[in-house]
């Protein structure tokens, strides 16, 4: 690993237990690519342009003290592989189908650092939290946003007496 993080790259550090048989930079190196502009098999579109720019990084890897056959896969991402002001986009790269790959028998984020730069590209909600309040006229307790478990079998009466309790 010969690549040196910039400020702008959004840093991941997963934990990896490769498959007997592979090396640990070999699964970092991959998760880096499936987790970017990589993929597990050879597409015709790979020669239309240059991914080097987007691809994610193995920039380090060490072993998980006190754990066998496992290890800390630093991953730098580069800000242009994602959408300006998107969770969304940004998760599922970094998180999505690599953790179905076949080379790693585990793996599991760590840690997750977001630049600034990024940051400052989600705008936030378009008013503040009064304004809300105001509409719904609720003041002085707490406003609740969830999915009432279990989400199917409720009767009508139970799922209004579960909403009304969480309220």
């Amino acid at each position: 690993p010969e690549y040196e993080t910039k400020d702008t790259d959004i840093l991941a550090a997963f934990r990896v237990t490769p498959q007997p048989g592979v090396p640990p930079e070999e699964a970092g190196a991959a998760v880096a690519a499936e987790s970017s502009t990589g993929t597990w098999t050879t597409v015709w579109t790979d020669g239309l342009t240059s991914l080097d720019r987007y691809k994610g990084r193995c920039y380090e890897i060490e072993p998980v003290p006190g754990e066998e056959n496992q290890f800390i896969a630093y991953v730098a991402y580069p800000l242009d592989l994602f959408e300006e002001g998107s969770v969304t986009n940004m998760f599922t790269s970094i998180v999505g189908n690599v953790f179905g790959f076949k080379a790693l028998r585990a793996l599991r984020l760590e840690d997750l650092r977001i630049p600034v730069a990024y940051v400052k590209t989600f705008q936030g909600p378009p008013h503040g939290i009064q304004v809300e309040r105001d509409k719904l006229n609720k003041y002085g307790r707490p406003l609740l946003g969830c999915t009432i478990k279990p989400k199917l079998g409720l009767s009508a009466k139970n799922y209004g007496r579960a909403v009304y309790e969480c309220l």
